[in-house]
């Protein structure tokens, strides 16, 4: 496939024109339904999905006498509304420290500054307070990510547009999501990352490598795509395809990634400057998974907590669905993306109660759930996805209200 799009010409024909009815003429201001329902059907249901979370999260909220709007913005997202509200950096509110109440002024460098200047952007073109800006940008990019997963199912091998649609349901309700109705920045890395895949699989370098880039500046977890571009990239450089695209395809992929974290180094003065606030602020170091492996054997053993619990579980599945998309030959480029990003998360001894969140960029691996589901019949189908709505539901409003710490 070449770098350019897909467009295939009509194909052309020989028969004679039809009769017109000069009497008629309805048909031409017909309203296209369908073909709008279609176009609109990824962000319908992803904005139905994350309604059904929000409305339980209120009802949960309303039992525990908590405000909605102080839920959606808490733990991190007080941290980017901070960097969001004008000042920057610099400019973070003093109240704000790392896990073990402590700040510095290097303290809010551990958060990338991609998510808080979309906020920035965003508050600045719409008038609106800092909080409804911050809502109102990480549910566009979370529709925008939501059409990028939908493509994905549609190009990946035995794909389809019904698998499309199942893999949005999928991704709005993963364990979780409600992060993507939050001040975090999941939403706005996902919908890069998904279109630099899709961008990836269509051949379109130049494309990829500024998606990744960019998201590169809003989460670590970009080194999944910078890795999936990098090496496509180099095998068609030494293939001797598409010119010299893939060449600026793989040395824009890393720009964002490795321009922030330099930054940070020449900030704290080190190197390895933002790996040291990660691992003094809140206990963040790649270990190799021996912590994470450590937390599970405890959790299967004594099962204090049903989040803890779940956590378990969904690293667990996210394992067997690699190894599910290796036996179905996916595509290598989702499949490295994802492998990357699950290491990643369960290789640092961090925060094990935030591995679910930290696991959601890894969406690739809802793929073979969204090839099978797209098999079945429509009532299978839609009894499974109603199911993994609600639970994602109670599961999201849970960890908001009932759960104690930061997800």
């Amino acid at each position: 496939m070449g770098d350019s799009a897909d467009v295939s010409p009509e194909p052309a024909t020989s028969a004679a024109p039809a009769t017109v009815n000069s009497g008629d003429t309805s048909g031409s201001h017909r309203i296209p339904w369908l073909r709008i329902g279609r176009a609109l059907a990824p962000a319908g249901i992803f904005l139905g999905v994350r309604l059904v979370g929000l409305a339980v999260l209120a009802v949960l909220g309303t039992v525990r006498h908590v405000r909605l709007g102080d839920e959606l913005s808490s733990w991190d997202g007080q941290w980017f509304l901070g960097i969001a509200q004008g000042g920057g950096y610099d400019g973070v509110p003093a109240g704000l420290a790392d896990a073990y109440g402590q700040r510095s002024a290097e303290t809010p460098l551990a958060f990338f500054p991609g998510y808080p200047a979309t906020v920035g952007a965003v508050r600045f073109l719409t008038g609106l307070p800092l909080l409804p800006a911050g809502l109102l940008a990480t549910t566009l990019a979370g529709v925008a990510a939501a059409y990028g997963v939908a493509r994905l199912g549609l190009l990946v091998p035995g794909g389809s547009r019904r698998a499309g649609l199942i893999m949005v349901a999928l991704f709005a309700a993963t364990p979780m999501a409600v992060v993507f109705s939050m001040t975090y920045s999941e939403a706005l890395f996902c919908a890069a990352a998904a279109w630099a895949l899709v961008a990836l699989l269509r051949r379109h370098w130049v494309l990829a490598g500024l998606l990744t880039s960019a998201a590169g500046l809003v989460r670590p977890t970009a080194a999944g795509a910078v890795v999936a571009v990098g090496v496509a990239a180099l095998l068609a450089v030494l293939a001797r395809e598409d010119g010299w695209r893939p060449w600026a395809g793989g040395l824009l992929a890393p720009l964002g990634l490795l321009g922030y974290l330099g930054w940070v180094g020449v900030r704290t003065g080190s190197p390895t400057g933002w790996f040291d606030l990660q691992e003094r602020g809140w206990g963040s170091r790649f270990d190799g998974g021996a912590a994470t492996l450590s937390f599970a054997g405890e959790i299967l053993a004594g099962g204090r907590s049903v989040l803890e619990v779940v956590t378990v579980l969904v690293l667990l599945g996210g394992l067997v669905l690699l190894a599910v998309g290796i036996r179905m030959r996916l595509p290598w480029p989702l499949l490295a993306y994802a492998a990357v990003v699950f290491v990643m998360d369960v290789g640092s001894n961090g925060l094990m109660n935030s591995k679910i969140r930290l696991l959601l960029p890894a969406f690739t691996l809802l793929l073979p759930m969204a090839l099978g589901l797209a098999r079945r019949k429509p009532g299978t189908t839609t009894s499974v996805l109603v199911a993994v709505v609600l639970a994602s539901a109670w599961f999201g409003a849970y960890a908001l209200t009932g759960w104690p710490y930061a997800i």
